[in-house]
């Protein structure tokens, strides 16, 4: 995905101007088993870099969503709220959680390629 960057935490953001999608990558879906509920933020909450935004209940655990990136929500997933296993089925995609306009675009450079992300996760497979 063009323009994609990656958390340590497995968070994605897809950069488009001053707004990013944002949403958890393909290694964390699987981590997390099936998903049967996503807590949505709400649209007009402001959050910085790293603090928890989501959460995220799976068959096995409930887990944080982190965002990467500070801004604020300018729109939610909807279709989250009966369709969670969109996440599993489509986690660079149609999976996303919600999308913010960034108010520290410098951030950015602080998240992972791809490239960088998977060697990272390469790293974690090691451990």
């Amino acid at each position: 995905m063009a323009n994609c960057k990656f958390s340590k935490e497995h968070e994605w953001a897809k950069l488009e101007g001053d707004t990013a999608t944002i949403g958890v990558s393909d290694y964390a879906q699987k981590e997390l088993g099936d998903i049967v509920y996503v807590e949505l933020p709400q649209v007009g909450d402001s959050f910085e870099k790293g603090e928890t935004c989501s959460n995220i209940e799976s068959v096995k655990a409930v887990n944080d969503v982190y965002t990467p990136l500070s801004g604020e929500v300018t729109q939610v997933n909807e279709d989250l709220e009966d369709q969670p296993e969109l996440i599993n089925q489509d986690a660079l995609g149609k999976g996303w959680i919600f999308k913010l306009k960034i108010t520290k675009p410098g951030e950015a450079d602080d998240l992972m390629t791809r490239d960088e992300y998977d060697e990272y996760l390469k790293g974690i497979a090691e451990e």
